[in-house]
């Protein structure tokens, strides 16, 4: 049985949908399972023992490379094509090529809509993005249910690499925090993460951002800081996270990195409703306010009087108390 699995996006989408050719696998072991992601996520997939092959995409070229990735896909005669996307480019993608059977994820626009723009919640609860993208899998005969971690995996030059970066730094033990998000809204204050790092001057606290979250460098004033934004690669800081002790993060994809490689993670989860983790070692925090969710990604605006509630209402005393019974 061969079968193709199309998810270009988000990276936290994306990373949760590590568990799709885990689940298949699991079920079928000797299913061959093709991915076809965007060009920039590849370094995700390429050390993967359950995926067979992976295809890629770059954003940035027009429709002729669909038509011309899809010519290839089609020498490859797929009995299954999952689209775990379900866009424009999956659409054209998913009918360009035959197989015996095709399953397209369901978009719930009008549950999205409804949620949102009313509060009216019709998701199943607690609501799991892994859930979303494994459940249409039981049109295989597949039961829902989490394949266990770690479903990220590192070829050994990024092991070397991360293993100089540690011993460089004398970092054994350490607290990762990721403070960037996609959306400023979805970002916990920078003056609680301040205070959760003064609460923690015994520890190593490394900070894991991209190359434009600048800001990160208020955080240099500690001497327990190490702060490596913009130093490291998506599969690095996937690698930095899986030698950590305890994750803090914004919703982002880095807390998807974590949950995906079974890690002891706090999620400060805020105005977006679809990020939410699904594994048991993750501790979620959220309030329950009126205004959530306020936007499907956490774009904005903020509609309450009390700007950024959700996420100014966590507080370093409550992150603290998890950290430190996590930490042990």
């Amino acid at each position: 049985m061969k079968i193709l699995v199309i998810r270009f996006s988000s990276i936290g989408d994306l990373t949760q949908s590590l568990s799709i050719p885990a689940l298949i696998k699991e079920n079928h072991p000797e299913a061959e399972v093709h991915f076809l992601t965007r060009s920039d996520f590849t370094l995700l997939l390429n050390n993967n023992p359950q995926v067979k092959k992976v295809w890629a995409i770059d954003r940035k070229k027009g429709f002729s490379e669909i038509f011309h990735l899809a010519k290839e896909l089609r020498k490859e005669h797929f009995d299954i094509i999952y689209d775990a996307h379900n866009n424009l480019r999956s659409f054209f993608i998913r009918h360009l090529v035959s197989a015996k059977s095709k399953i397209v994820k369901p978009m719930s626009r009008l549950k999205r809509f409804l949620l949102i723009r009313f509060k009216i919640n019709l998701f199943e609860k607690p609501f799991s993005g892994q859930r979303d993208l494994l459940k249409p899998l039981e049109k295989m005969g597949i039961k829902f249910r989490l394949p266990k971690p770690p479903l990220i995996f590192f070829d050994p030059a990024t092991e070397n690499k991360i293993s100089g970066l540690l011993s460089e730094h004398q970092l054994s033990r350490y607290v990762v925090i990721v403070p960037s998000a996609a959306y400023a809204l979805k970002r916990w204050p920078m003056n609680h993460w301040k205070k959760l790092v003064e609460r923690n001057s015994d520890k190593k606290v490394v900070v894991l951002a991209g190359p434009t979250d600048t800001f990160t460098s208020e955080l240099d004033q500690y001497p327990n800081i190490v702060n490596l934004t913009g130093k490291t690669s998506l599969l690095e800081s996937a690698a930095i996270i899986n030698r950590a002790q305890v994750i803090v993060t914004n919703d982002t994809g880095m807390l998807h990195f974590s949950e995906q490689l079974g890690k002891k993670t706090i999620a400060l989860m805020g105005p977006a409703p679809f990020g939410f983790p699904s594994r048991t070692s993750t501790v979620i925090m959220e309030r329950n306010l009126y205004c959530r969710p306020c936007s499907k990604h956490g774009q904005g605006p903020c509609v309450n009087p009390n700007f950024q509630q959700c996420m100014v209402d966590l507080t370093p005393t409550m992150v603290q108390e998890h950290l430190e019974r996590l930490w042990l």
